[in-house]
């Protein structure tokens, strides 16, 4: 039986692999790379000739029972990413667990990853957090994600592609508001790399009026204030009582009692209707 390595690559800067990677990926049969053009640049870079083969979003369904196949017969296999660690936000998570149903020994090899990374350098609190990956694409799911979101007080982090970052804070801003802390983290460890400090309005403002997104994004977002949430329904039902015989409609209190609490606009809406 042989063994499938989970091996980190750099997210931008090549000086940023492990001897401990370098020696994997001499050593093991064949390698299955995100991109084999983009990994076979590193491999050139390093002097590896290890055989690749192509994994990826495109074609995993199909091609998970012939590396299981391959394992099973003995060889070894390195699963890389473009950058990073494989199996986080990434495909490769489906093979590391049918290789896990299939009792063959899965073996990390540690290297850069950009939550981590931007985590880290933020300033915002580290001790909790929470990793969301990449937002849905469509708007309404993803605000729907942040909904669910809205309420949580570990530090929040998402991945975000240049041409979706201002949709993606201008959802936030509509869930979360104008004051809450974010660090934009881009390009990281590459030449550019940067790290903007501010909040969600202040940072809507800099890439609608002062500049165009560029580099791949990680977002951190403070996370809400514990002092602020209610936490019992009694309490919530006292809160909308009391905004509705202040006029305000059932749309106007339940968004903003959803800031307040765990619960989405939705929910309050219907606990409204169904219990006040």
């Amino acid at each position: 039986m042989g063994k499938l390595y989970l091996v980190g690559t750099p997210i931008g800067n090549l000086e940023d692999i492990t001897l401990r990677a370098i020696r994997i990926l001499q050593s093991v049969d064949l390698i299955a790379a995100e991109d084999t053009r983009r990994t076979g640049k590193l491999l050139q870079h390093l002097a590896i000739s290890t055989p690749q083969i192509s994994y990826n979003e495109h074609n995993h369904h199909s091609r998970i029972q012939e590396l299981i196949n391959r394992l099973q017969q003995g060889a070894s296999l390195a699963l890389v990413t473009d950058a990073g660690m494989p199996s986080i936000s990434d495909p490769g998570v489906e093979l590391v667990q049918a290789a896990i149903a299939h009792q063959i020994t899965v073996i990390p090899i540690p290297g850069p990853t950009a939550v981590i990374s931007a985590l880290a350098a933020s300033g915002l609190p580290t001790d909790r957090f929470i990793f969301e990956g990449f937002l849905p694409l469509k708007q309404s799911d993803r605000q729907a994600r942040l909904e669910l979101l809205r309420s949580e007080t570990k530090t929040i982090v998402l991945y975000e592609a240049p041409h979706r970052i201002l949709k993606t804070l201008k959802d936030l801003l509509a869930v979360v508001g104008d004051r809450r802390e974010i660090v934009l983290a881009r390009e990281l460890t590459k030449i550019h790399e940067e790290f903007w400090r501010g909040n969600i309005g202040e940072a809507i403002d800099l890439y609608t009026n002062e500049r165009q997104p560029k580099g791949e994004y990680t977002l951190v977002i403070k996370g809400a204030a514990e002092t602020s949430l209610i936490t019992s329904q009694a309490e919530l039902k006292q809160e909308l009582q009391q905004l509705l015989a202040q006029g305000m409609t059932r749309s106007q209190a339940s968004r903003q009692l959803a800031k307040l609490t765990s619960l989405s606009r939705r929910e309050i809406y219907q606990l409204e209707i169904d219990d006040v």
